[in-house]
């Protein structure tokens, strides 16, 4: 019940944030590298760069801003994302973010409609019901 309702209230912004982290997650399962290296180097720009996002998004303005746990998560969770998917299709054929396989995309593309069909079932199903119940605790 509570993936349901998350899934009910998620956003358009972390509906595609969750679409690339599915398109990575492909490309991870097809292209997956066990040299150790590779996802060391990752780790090490994620913590290089994670906290330069870091530091840009808190401190960045007249006042100190206050993030959030899984945004501060994803600002470390996308350099590294980024560094191994480049690692991983280095010299595989793939233009920009596109495998020269019309199959690995369908896939991508499918479980991201999947997602995105099942969210937008939910939110019409789902919401409806849940601001009767917030109708319903105001009355009381």
């Amino acid at each position: 019940m509570m993936l349901m309702r998350y899934l009910a209230n998620l956003n358009k912004a972390r509906l595609i944030l969750w679409c690339y982290f599915i398109w990575y997650l492909v490309v991870l399962v097809r292209y997956f590298d066990a040299n150790v290296r590779l996802w060391m180097t990752s780790l090490g720009l994620s913590a290089i760069i994670g906290v330069a996002l870091y530091i840009s998004t808190t401190a960045s303005g007249k006042g100190a801003v206050k993030l959030g746990t899984w945004q501060t998560i994803r600002l470390f969770m996308m350099p590294f994302c980024v560094s191994s998917f480049s690692a991983l299709v280095k010299g595989k054929g793939f233009v920009l973010i596109f495998s020269p396989n019309p199959m690995e995309i369908l896939v991508a593309m499918g479980i991201c409609a999947v997602l995105c069909g099942t969210v937008f079932a939910l939110k019409h199903k789902m919401l409806p019901k849940m601001s009767d119940t917030r109708v319903e605790r105001e009355r009381v």
